[in-house]
């Protein structure tokens, strides 16, 4: 068996959000979901993180089914249990209690032992000129880096 480098990435996730603390979680998946990831199906650009009696779950994670598989496979958009330590777990219970706070996934990838991980962030959301404000950044950072080349 060869080794996969699964790196699933959240791209809009610092755009659209102040990230405010990183936690890194594995997830509770089924053969034919991490068969499916393996193979870089997957994308949790819409994905988001809730809190549910007292664990965690991402939701809206897309996995596409396993061509593959027979007539069990796995559902592309269901809730997948995120496997946290209890302290964590209450870090995060505590945060997403005051309202305009959120849990966003940043980045799935394989871990050393061959398992799925993945890096989830506590984050608020940015304002329209939050975003501007980066995008200009942005752009005198590359004004000056070509000026520097030259």
């Amino acid at each position: 068996m060869s080794k996969n480098e699964v790196n699933i990435r959240n791209k809009r996730a610092k755009f659209e959000y102040h990230l405010l603390e990183t936690f890194t979680a594995g997830i509770q998946l089924g053969g034919t979901e991490i068969k499916s990831i393996r193979n870089g199906k997957a994308s949790i650009l819409e994905a988001y993180c809730v809190f549910v009696n007292g664990e965690v779950f991402i939701r809206n994670m897309h996995v596409t089914e396993y061509e593959n598989a027979s007539f069990y496979n796995h559902k592309p958009r269901s809730d997948r249990k995120l496997l946290l330590n209890r302290k964590e777990i209450d870090k995060i219970e505590k945060f997403l209690k005051v309202k305009g706070n959120t849990l966003i996934p940043l980045k799935m990838f394989l871990s050393d032992k061959g398992w799925i991980k993945l890096d989830i962030a506590c984050a608020q959301g940015k304002k329209l000129h939050d975003k501007r404000q980066d995008l200009k950044e942005k752009d005198d950072k590359r004004d000056m880096d070509r000026a520097m080349k030259r």
